[in-house]
């Protein structure tokens, strides 16, 4: 991920495509540039991901915050500018250690609102010790961005692997909404995720289908989320 501030792509992209959506074709679309994350405009993507690996400076950083006893729990709606930098580092239990993942985190952000054309972005930084989501579900939001730092990354499915009337809280005579165990998929740990939800107009009923890993006991997860507006 580069670390400039300047815009990361050459124009926002604010209409989806009218492609019409085929259930034969794949619904994801991964790649190792930040120009696949546009992919998420096209109707029949749910799910697009620049993939990467996180360079030393940026995993020395992660590994001094995961080790301080106080967790993180930092939320941000507002600008992109630097008082979104500003008010994490106040929040980080190892802000002397965290310019890296500040500028990172950052530099993911402006990405985010150029991307969706918002000034405004939600931004959650959470360290978790459980499953926070552990049952397949879909967002009801439009898009969400996520990524993970450390631990296990977010599990999803095809759409061929779902029974989406198993969907929703469990109860007698429900079926099962994973078909095929054998087809969970995994992010990797650091890819750039843009989940499509059943907010999205146009996507509803076809919301990407994920889960939260449960981490190994006595292992943290680092999970950054962003929503726009």
């Amino acid at each position: 991920m580069p670390a400039a501030t300047a815009p990361l792509l050459d124009a926002p992209l604010l209409e989806a495509s009218a492609t019409t959506p085929d259930a034969g074709e794949p619904h994801w679309a991964f790649g190792d540039d930040i120009g696949v994350l546009p992919r998420i405009f096209d109707a029949q993507i749910t799910l697009a991901v620049m993939t990467r690996r996180l360079d030393a400076a940026l995993r020395a950083s992660i590994t001094t915050q995961l080790g301080s006893e106080r967790g993180v729990s930092w939320h941000w709606r507002g600008g992109v500018g630097q008082a979104l930098a500003d008010d994490l580092a106040a929040h980080l239990p190892a802000p002397a250690e965290a310019a890296a993942l500040i500028d990172d985190i950052h530099t993911v952000a402006e990405a985010m609102a150029y991307l969706f054309d918002t000034d405004t972005i939600g931004v959650r930084l959470r360290t978790l010790e459980g499953a926070m989501c552990p049952r397949f579900h879909v967002d009801n939001l439009a898009v969400r961005l996520v990524t993970t730092y450390a631990g296990p990354a977010s599990e999803w499915l095809p759409e061929s692997a779902v029974d989406r009337a198993g969907l929703g809280a469990p109860h007698p005579g429900k079926p099962e909404a994973l078909r095929d165990p054998a087809a969970i998929q995994q992010l990797g740990v650091g890819d750039l995720a843009l989940l499509k939800g059943d907010g999205w107009i146009g996507n509803e009923g076809r919301g990407l289908v994920h889960r939260s890993p449960q981490p190994a006991p006595g292992e943290r997860r680092l999970l950054l989320a962003l929503d726009p507006g």
